[in-house]
């Protein structure tokens, strides 16, 4: 890669996220981290308003703008490819949003670029999921930044029932089913439900703020230590 390219290429990374090391850049970038500070500091002193430090991370200063993103024939390629495999699985609020998204970056392509990407011989067998199921995704889904309680009745493994009040974390997928990891309330830990067993789901009026210990990072580390 040429060190022009290279330099577009970091602003983008750290343009795309809110904090970027580079340790992060120097493996998406496979140079060293040596490699990343130098040229870091070659943007900074060409007025690119780039926060942040060695050991800590970087982020864009606000106000700071790009010319239109452009996407070669490959890219394009991987962002039709993820669509429509995300659509069989998404609720249809979402696989919805999906193909506009796509279709806005398709618009802004070369004719040639946007044939080869449609014409991808790469696709998802359309997924028939419950109704039911696809709602209960999909308003645990907008729960989630709300900061809403969800209540509702669960059959676990062994087929018994129970009552739940959960702060609803993050929803994953595993291949053929979506879980929702929660702090519950009734038994004061970290829980993975499956949403199909999820049943008189009902999002109250209560919301919850984040605490220390309950948090969507505190799940995820519980998840890594029981299954390192």
């Amino acid at each position: 890669m040429r060190r022009a390219d290279r330099l577009f290429q970091i602003v983008q990374l750290i343009r795309g996220r809110r904090l970027t090391t580079a340790a992060w850049l120097a493996r998406r970038l496979e140079v060293s981290e040596r490699t990343v500070y130098r040229d870091v500091a070659d943007l900074q002193h060409q007025g690119v308003p780039i926060e942040g430090a060695a050991g800590v991370g970087y982020r864009l200063g606000a106000g700071f703008d790009l010319p239109p993103l452009m996407f070669s024939a490959g890219e394009a390629k991987a962002l039709v490819a993820a669509t429509r495999l995300a659509q069989a699985w998404l609720d249809p609020e979402l696989a919805r949003d999906a193909e506009t998204a796509l279709g806005k970056i398709l618009s802004a392509l070369s004719p040639a670029t946007r044939a080869a990407a449609e014409s991808l011989a790469l696709y998802a067998p359309a997924f028939v999921a419950d109704a039911s199921i696809a709602a209960q995704l999909q308003a645990l889904r907008t729960a989630i930044p709300a900061r809403q309680k969800a209540t509702f009745r669960y059959r676990d493994v062994a087929g018994q029932d129970s009552e739940r009040t959960v702060r609803p974390l993050g929803c994953f997928f595993w291949g053929k089913v979506w879980t929702l990891g929660a702090w519950c309330e009734a038994r004061t830990a970290f829980r993975s439900f499956r949403i199909d067993r999820i049943s008189a789901l009902q999002l109250g009026d209560a919301r919850f703020k984040d605490e220390p210990g309950r948090t969507l990072a505190d799940y995820l580390r519980h998840m890594q230590r029981q299954n390192p």
